[in-house]
């Protein structure tokens, strides 16, 4: 027989006359990577916070090590060993790196939090698991890749028995994933279990030693890892056949229509130089501090570039801030749909059009026919999953605010769109409409410039990619030259000791 750490027997729950968990029972051994997958709405969340307290079960116990508990909330799951790295980061942001890492639990001396100890601590941290990051740096100066790697660690120190990881990977890269799983398999070897909850199928077979899958609320089953295989994983899901997972559309690469030479920012990126076609998609690959992001904020004026030039068709643009790109047909969606794409309390239609209101006015007032009109084309064209354009954002899956952002933009009519992780944190579902979305945009002749820490991802849609480095670009890859090898050497070509 064997002895689990973690029991969760014929779990039931609803909300509001609506069963969301229907007779779920989902067991972990000590020392195993159990996976649980599912699409965006399936359970799982509601599942995992069932075990943190958050919620708790109409029907069904939980058993920790064999012995029938109550969790009532988050601080006595951390009691009886069991803590969350939640895929929705909620860190305080005017507080240190090391302060968020002790939350709830300082350190105290003589009655006072020990500030310094803290610090030293989360300083051991770091360089036990390899991540470089300043224990004292504010944690609002740090990008989502870097936060996402200060709650992983903050799970780690906890010491817990049982670690929900729920979509660890969605911010970060190649190099960091790898640190995770040296770290995951350093905690399976303490005897800890993992619960890895993750919409990319590569890592889920790549670290997992058993598989749950959830849909509709509903168990499909639980299997080892070594009797799946992608496509019946997929199909599990989805509850049907996904073939071509990412579709790669092409079609003719017409006129350069944005050149940028030589751009740099300080430290952020330095003499980076490309040029990009109607009707093709460039992906942008590297590293975490790469300065992906940042060029793009630069080149949609967030940010003002120190030196170089951006063209478009041909001419030399200067875009003090986002209104100048926005009237240059540049669009930017950016890796943060909540923090910086959305309003989560707003309506999916006040969504929609926020950007796009003086077209939909006349002196100053917004015509609310063409307003509701321009809502419901893109809601029918982009199959936005809601009950109407005056549902609230925040009650839409990951994958449906994620074509809300896209709508948005896609109503200034871009020619240029820049796609800054465009599906983290969605589901596989979820992630083939958007790429076939991505295809349709280049089918009408848009530019589109996409960064993706998913390899696989931003080798089956680009026609080129380029690699950056810490700030500066190390290769240009065409199609046919692809391999993950590559990206990975040119993106770690200064660790390797200078380009490759």
């Amino acid at each position: 027989m064997d002895d689990f750490i973690l029991e969760m027997n014929n779990i039931s729950k609803s909300f509001a006359k609506v069963r969301v968990l229907n007779d779920i029972t989902f067991k972990v051994k000590p020392g195993e990577v159990h996976a649980l997958v599912g699409e965006n709405g399936a359970g799982k969340s509601t599942l995992m916070k069932i075990l943190m307290g958050i919620h708790s079960p109409d029907n069904g116990e939980i058993l920790i090590s064999g012995h029938k508990t109550q969790i009532k909330n988050p601080r006595e799951a951390l009691a009886y060993g069991i803590s969350m790295i939640h895929q929705e980061l909620n860190p305080i942001m005017d507080m240190e790196v090391s302060e968020n890492i002790f939350l709830g639990r300082e350190i105290h001396k003589n009655g006072l939090v020990n500030i310094r100890e803290e610090r030293n601590q989360a300083e051991s941290l770091f360089k036990e698991i390899g991540i470089n990051i300043n224990p004292r740096t504010l944690m609002r100066n740090l990008s989502v890749a870097q936060i996402q790697l200060v709650e992983i660690v903050k799970a780690i120190s906890l010491s817990s028995r049982v670690i929900v990881m729920d979509e660890p990977t969605s911010a970060i890269t190649q190099k960091e994933v790898k640190t995770l799983f040296e770290q995951i398999d350093r905690l399976r070897k303490q005897n800890v279990a993992i619960i890895y909850i993750s919409h990319k199928m590569d890592e889920i077979f790549q670290i997992a030693d058993r598989i749950s899958v959830l849909r509709d609320g509903e168990l499909i089953g639980t299997f080892p890892v070594t009797d799946v295989n992608n496509d019946q994983l997929i199909k599990m899901m989805v509850g049907r056949e996904i073939k071509e997972f990412i579709p790669k559309t092409v079609v003719p690469v017409g006129e350069v229509i944005l050149e940028v030479d030589n751009l740099s920012r300080g430290k952020h990126f330095q003499n980076v130089s490309f040029k990009l076609h109607a009707g093709e998609i460039l992906g942008i690959a590297g590293l975490v501090g790469a300065g992906r992001s940042e060029l793009a904020e630069a080149i949609f004026g967030i940010t003002q570039p120190t030196n170089g030039v951006i063209r478009i068709n041909g001419i030399p643009v200067n875009h003090q801030n986002p209104k100048h790109a926005i009237r240059n047909k540049i669009a930017l969606i950016t890796e943060d749909r909540k923090q910086t794409g959305l309003n989560l309390k707003f309506s999916v239609k006040d969504n929609i059009t926020i950007v796009s209101l003086d077209e939909l006015s006349r002196m100053g007032i917004i015509n609310d026919t063409q307003e509701r009109k321009a809502a419901d084309d893109f809601i029918h064209n982009l199959s936005i999953k809601t009950t109407s354009r005056n549902t609230l954002l925040a009650n839409l899956s990951g994958g449906n605010q994620q074509k809300v952002v896209l709508a948005k933009w896609l109503l200034t009519t871009p020619e240029i769109i820049i796609l800054d992780e465009p599906t983290r944190g969605i589901d596989v579902g979820a992630k083939r409409d958007i790429y076939l979305l991505i295809g349709e945009m280049v089918k009408t002749g848009k530019a589109v410039l996409m960064i993706s820490s998913e390899i696989p991802e931003i080798m089956g849609l680009s026609d080129r990619i380029i690699v950056l480095a810490e700030g500066e670009k190390t290769g240009e890859i065409s199609r046919q030259d692809f391999s993950q090898e590559l990206i990975m050497r040119y993106a770690s070509a200064f660790n390797n000791g200078g380009i490759q």
